[in-house]
C-alpha cells in the first residue's frame, strides 16, 4: 500500500481478478487496514478498461449538455433511474440542496421480472434517452465493467474481514447496484459556506466506486485529525469507499467516512459513481459475520429496505410520491 501526494491509500489490484491467492490477501490485509482507519482508498489496475470510463465519461458530457426541457424528457422516476436536475438532492442534516445534476441507471430488469412484478422497490427497466440512443451503448457498458470490479474487490473485502472471499457472493444474485453520471457546475463564486457539490454525507450502501476527471473537489473527513483533505484525483483509478451498510455488516470494524464535494475548479467537473450494493432483500446481519449478538451494534435489516429509506430522506423527488 502506497500514496501518491494524498493522505489516502492506494491499492493495487493486479492479480486478484486472475484468481492469485496471494494478490487476493495481500489486497485484503491493505483494503483492512484502510477501512479500519480511514474507509476510504484508491485502486489501479482494476480492471475497468481504460476505453470503456473514456466512452462513459465523454457520453456524460454530451448529455447534461443538453438543455434541461430535452433531458426533461427522462425526468427521474419512482424507481430512482434516469434525470435528477439541479437542486433535486438534499443530504441529511444539510440546509441547501446539492448544486449538481445526475443521470441514474440500475440494474436492467424487464417489466415481467419476478422482483419487479412483486413490486420490489427501485427495479425495473431504466430510462434511456431516445434524444441520445449512444448513451445506453456508452453507459450500460461502464455499468457491467464497474460491476465486475465492485464483485472482485469484495472478494478481498471479506477476507479483510477475516470471512470466507465468496461470503458476499450469494448476496448479490440480483445486486441493487445504481451508477450515476454527475454534472458539477462551477461552484457559484458567491455561495455561502454552507453550499456545495455534495453536503457532507456518509453513503448509503456497502461499497462506492468512483471515477472523477482530474477537477479536484472530493473532500474525505480524516477521522484521525477531524479535519478535511483531498482526494486528488490520480489518472486511471478509482476511489472506493466504505458505505454504512457495509459499517453495520461489520460491525463498525469498517467505517463509513464522511465526504463532501465543492468544485472550485472554475469549470464543469464530471464524475461517475457506483454504488455496489447487495440483492434487495439480502440480511446484513454482523452476526454472519461472527460477530457475537452479545456485542453487535445492529439488528438485522434488509438491505433495500435501508437503502430506500435513505434515498427517501435525501430526494426532494421522493417528497412528491
Amino acid at each position: 500500500m502506497a500514496t501518491l501526494e494524498t493522505n489516502l491509500p492506494l491499492i493495487d489490484m493486479a492479480g486478484l481478478r486472475e484468481g492469485n491467492p496471494a494478490s487476493l490477501r495481500r489486497v485484503g490485509a491493505e483494503i483492512q487496514r484502510a477501512c479500519s482507519e480511514i474507509g476510504f482508498f484508491y485502486i489501479i489496475n482494476h480492471g475497468v478498461p481504460q476505453a470503456v470510463i473514456d466512452n462513459a465519461m465523454a457520453a456524460a458530457k454530451v448529455f447534461f449538455a443538453y438543455p434541461p426541457e430535452v433531458k426533461r424528457e427522462v425526468a427521474v422516476n419512482k424507481r430512482h433511474r434516469g434525470w435528477h436536475a439541479l437542486g433535486g438532492a438534499l443530504m441529511y442534516e444539510a440546509t441547501k440542496p446539492d448544486h449538481k445534476e445526475f443521470f441514474s441507471i440500475g440494474l436492467e430488469l424487464p417489466e415481467d421480472d419476478p422482483a419487479v412484478l412483486a413490486g420490489e422497490a427501485l427495479r425495473g427497466p431504466n430510462q434511456w434517452p431516445a434524444f441520445m440512443p449512444s448513451l445506453q451503448t456508452a453507459l450500460g457498458t461502464y455499468y457491467e465493467e464497474i460491476g465486475r470490479a465492485g464483485a472482485d474487490l469484495l472478494r478481498a473485502v471479506a477476507v479483510g474481514l477475516g470471512i470466507d472471499e465468496g461470503f458476499f457472493v450469494d448476496k448479490y444474485t440480483k445486486r441493487l447496484q445504481r451508477t450515476q453520471m454527475v454534472y458539477y457546475p462551477p461552484h457559484p463564486p458567491m455561495a455561502e459556506a454552507d453550499q456545495f457539490g455534495v453536503a457532507p454525507h456518509t453513503d448509503y450502501g456497502c461499497i462506492t466506486l468512483l471515477y472523477q476527471d482530474n477537477s479536484g473537489g472530493l473532500q474525505v473527513r480524516e477521522l484521525a485529525t477531524n479535519s478535511w483533505i483531498d482526494a486528488t484525483p490520480i489518472p486511471g483509478s478509482l476511489v472506493v469507499n466504505v458505505g454504512d451498510l457495509l459499517a453495520h455488516w461489520s460491525n463498525n470494524r469498517f467505517q463509513s467516512t464522511l465526504h463532501r464535494v465543492i468544485n472550485k475548479s472554475g469549470h464543469e467537473r464530471y464524475s461517475i459513481a457506483t454504488f455496489y450494493d447487495p440483492t434487495y432483500g439480502a440480511s446484513v446481519d454482523p452476526c454472519d459475520l461472527g460477530i457475537d449478538p452479545a456485542t453487535s451494534r445492529y439488528a438485522p435489516v434488509a438491505a433495500g429496505d435501508y437503502i430506500l429509506k435513505r434515498i427517501d430522506d435525501s430526494m426532494a423527488y421522493r417528497k412528491k410520491m
